[in-house]
């Protein structure tokens, strides 16, 4: 059975166009957020397509201790809460710990569950436990059917509105490698899949104290995705990526969304009329 989740009046599914998930890595204020938001709403708007506000208000897992991590989880929710209202779109998170799950739920509507931590049972039942849609990351350690396992510990508290998604396997260090035979696999487990563009071209700790990335071949990945058929693209974005401050090597600038959408659209259009 292949399911479809449903993020406010948005339907989430492998047979429905794609939705894009895009935002900053990293928020950075509430009018940085609105500003970000309004510019992904004019890229999306001459296709049509549906979109999620993502935003992180914690990067726990940076490569440094010295490198910032974010504005706190009670400034950020916030600003995911004003930008869902404002533009009517759904938002979504990551969340690092147990205690992040209930408040997140209260502000955004998809919890996402970092690579890193995607098979910690304990955070991935409490975030079941809030009902909000959960967008789990496959880690760079795991197999794709290895993620069937993390779904089920999801669906274990009742909750079925679970996204999967794909942000590269290790392949060596510093590097990272797509074998897009993982997305049909994962669909085996009739949850949506989402397909992370941006975060498979990062270099994890390729910069020493930070990460770096080949964002050129983002689109590139992305148009593969697409053309293998997903639910989902998640996208991180930013005016200036060279000054964003977490992810700026592998993020694709906002003014090149609109172009890249309607590409994708084009593809997804023709694959799921087939």
């Amino acid at each position: 059975m292949t399911r479809t989740v449903i993020v406010k009046d948005i339907e989430i599914g492998a047979c429905q166009p794609f939705v894009l998930m895009a935002g900053p890595c990293q928020l950075e204020s509430l009018d940085h957020a609105r500003m970000m938001a309004e510019r992904i709403a004019q890229a999306c708007a001459p296709t049509g397509t549906r979109f999620v506000f993502k935003g992180s208000f914690d990067k726990a897992n940076r490569s440094s201790v010295t490198t910032p991590r974010g504005l706190g989880i009670e400034e950020g929710l916030s600003i995911l809460s004003k930008v869902g209202a404002e533009f009517g779109c759904p938002t979504l998170t990551d969340v690092h710990e147990i205690a992040h799950c209930a408040p997140a739920a209260q502000a955004v509507d998809i919890l996402q569950i970092p690579a890193f931590l995607c098979r910690q049972t304990d955070l991935l039942l409490a975030a079941g436990e809030t009902g909000a849609g959960i967008n789990v990351k496959k880690g760079q350690f795991l197999a794709p059917w290895d993620m069937a396992n993390v779904a089920e510990k999801i669906s274990s508290t009742g909750n079925t509105r679970i996204l999967l998604c794909d942000r590269g396997t290790s392949f060596g260090y510093n590097t990272l490698v797509t074998d897009f035979r993982g997305l049909p696999i994962m669909a085996r487990t009739g949850y949506p899949v989402v397909f992370d563009a941006t975060h498979s071209v990062q270099q994890p700790g390729g910069q020493g104290v930070t990460s770096g990335g080949q964002r050129e071949f983002a689109p590139v990945l992305a148009r593969a995705a697409v053309a293998v058929g997903v639910a989902a693209v998640f996208i991180e974005t930013h005016q200036n990526p060279d000054s964003a401050p977490s992810d700026g090597p592998n993020m694709i600038p906002v003014d090149q969304m609109e172009g890249l959408i309607g590409r994708l659209r084009a593809i997804d259009d023709l694959i799921k009329a087939a």
